[in-house]
């Protein structure tokens, strides 16, 4: 047997005992519930313990402190400002205007900063205290929607492209990214049990079959492409299925393994990882496909070092002929081969597009996925009356979906009325760049990036225009820490946050995410990026080559290395050594 074959990190049988911390709880925590309903009840604070909030992840909810009041809240000694973010579980990005109204007034209810689109395109919301938790959950779930498996060591959400060349095609791809997510998401009754207050039946043994007790090393992403456009970055997925097509019949999907966008700083061995591409399988059964290789990763992965446990780890440990042959005996048969595809654009199309039926969609522009203030307000009073749905991207857009034609001009107007039309037609740039949520709610953040995304944006933009790219996307991307929730490391550009002021200046990432980038300068300040970059613009307006990417001409001009892995110590080797 190819199973018993293979030299396994860790048996299953391995005493809790020898693994980490993480793992003895979940072992320990009957199936995510540990002692979490007694600790919303606990008025004397407003946190819970700290297994519990490792519990609550699972659940959809981080705890977090305001970061600019820590230091004067500790001097006072006044316990943090506790309050907690609840991600929901939105497959696909798709929600009803219903559910978005829904969402507004939950927010306006229970929230402090309104809404805001993820780069896994669902929705985030923040600063809710914890004598309001299980109400907010519940008012979730009266409009249809959950939060389970959003954060944890789990399947989190499946995400979805857009491409509305195939109606039919994106029909059938969101329909299974909705199946993929309901099959790999946790059973286990806690979450009913806790935030709806139901009691079902615990059962000691196999409450959750396909997790078991101590669930998934770590998280596990999984991610639906629609070619030509790789609007997912689905090489960035620890799972990714690139829907294969023949005009409007989806046929199946070559499927991509091993992808993943963290790294720590101080480690040698982390790294970013592109997937891999494995084979081709039937669209009708992609969700079971998801679920046997989440089974390999369950059973393969480490659970001793947490910082080593995720899949692409996995799969460079194992090697990748034997993941294939372990795939092969778990599936029954070997995959097909891959067929040809290819991508032509990354980020979301401005504007409007019509599909294959006929139907229209815009994408509105939201910086940073930020959705407050005016401008939720103003999308408040456009879903009163709007006829078509809500999708939202891995880009942090929102697109209105499904407009009859003769509605368009309607629907135009009022677009017009409630001053959202210029989102329809950002600049080019806005829909290539994105930027984590960081300080000051974060707790891993070293660095800004949200909150100075906009002048950041508008200085790149001025860089592009003085030496004439305008209309030339590049990708850019800013994150907080290393720990790539932007998806940085396939960027043309991109910062990651180091010390307060102080960023890691990455360059020459594929502009359709299928090039990993690599370190130009170490802990330079958004200044000294600038200087870097400007130069290198310049290089590229004067010796680009028709409509080359900035990222391949570097490569080219030998600016920058090809990096063909994460682990390549090329990649962390600074091309400027010191600071200008």
């Amino acid at each position: 047997m190819v199973e018993k074959s293979i030299d396994r990190s860790r048996d299953r049988s391995q005493a809790v005992s020898q693994l980490n911390s993480n793992e003895q709880l979940k072992a320990g925590s009957r199936y995510l519930r540990g002692s979490i309903s007694e600790g919303l009840e606990d008025r004397s604070t407003r946190a819970v313990s700290h297994d519990d909030t490792l519990l609550m992840k699972f659940h959809g909810i981080y705890m977090q402190d305001d970061r600019d009041q820590r230091a004067e809240r500790q001097r006072r000694k006044l316990e943090p400002n506790h309050q907690f973010m609840v991600r929901l579980r939105l497959p696909g990005g798709i929600a009803s205007t219903g559910q978005w109204l829904g969402l507004d007034a939950l927010a306006r209810r229970f929230a402090e900063r309104g809404l805001r689109i993820t780069t896994r395109q669902t929705i985030q919301l923040h600063g809710i205290r914890k004598p309001q938790l299980r109400a907010c959950m519940q008012a979730i779930r009266d409009i249809g929607l959950d939060t389970i498996a959003a954060c944890g060591d789990d399947s989190r959400g499946v995400i979805c492209g857009f491409n509305p060349s195939s109606a039919n095609v994106q029909r059938e791809v969101a329909s299974l990214a909705r199946q993929t997510s309901q099959l790999l998401i946790p059973k286990t009754g806690a979450y009913r049990e806790i935030w709806y207050g139901e009691n079902p039946p615990y059962r000691e043994q196999n409450e959750d079959p396909h997790y078991g007790e101590t669930y998934l090393p770590r998280k596990f992403k999984v991610g639906y492409a629609l070619p030509p456009s790789n609007d997912i970055d689905v090489y960035g997925q620890d799972l990714g299925f690139i829907a294969i097509a023949d005009g409007d019949d989806l046929q199946g999907f070559n499927v991509v393994v091993g992808g993943g966008m963290g790294q720590l700083d101080t480690r040698d061995d982390s790294y970013p990882r592109l997937a891999e591409l494995i084979g081709y399988v039937a669209a009708e059964r992609a969700p079971d496909l998801a679920l046997t290789i989440m089974g390999i990763q369950r059973d393969y992965g480490d659970r001793v070092d947490r910082h080593r446990a995720r899949f692409k780890y996995t799969l460079d440990r194992l090697g990748m002929d034997n993941f294939n042959a372990l795939l092969q005996e778990r599936w029954g048969e070997a995959l097909a081969p891959a067929k040809p595809y290819h991508f032509t654009h990354n980020g979301d199309r401005p504007g409007w597009q019509q599909d294959s039926e006929g139907l229209w969609h815009a994408t509105l522009n939201i910086a940073n996925g930020r959705v407050d203030g005016a401008l939720q307000d103003q999308l408040q009073g456009f879903a009163q009356s709007f006829p078509g749905y809500i999708k939202l991207t891995t880009n942090q857009n929102l697109i209105l979906a499904g407009i009859e034609p003769d509605l368009v001009e309607t629907v135009q107007w009022r677009l017009d009325d409630l001053g959202l039309l210029p989102r329809l037609s950002a600049t080019l740039q806005s829909a290539y760049s994105m930027a984590c949520v960081a300080l000051p709610t974060c707790g891993l953040a070293m660095a800004e990036s949200e909150r100075i995304m906009p002048e950041l944006l508008q200085r790149f933009e001025s860089t592009k225009a003085r030496h004439g790219l305008d209309e030339v996307p590049i990708t850019l991307r800013i994150t907080g820490c290393p720990n790539g929730c932007a998806r940085p490391y396939i960027a043309e550009i991109a910062l990651t946050g180091r010390a307060p002021g102080l960023y890691n200046l990455y360059l020459g990432g594929g502009f359709h995410g299928e090039r990993l980038n690599r370190l130009h300068a170490s802990n330079v300040s958004i200044d000294q990026c600038f200087a870097l970059i400007e130069p290198l613009l310049a290089r590229f307006a004067a010796e680009r080559n028709g409509s080359e990417h900035f990222g391949d001409f570097l490569l080219r001009s030998g600016l920058t290395t090809a990096i063909k892995h994460g682990s390549d110590p090329q990649r962390m080797i600074p091309v400027v050594e010191d600071k200008p």
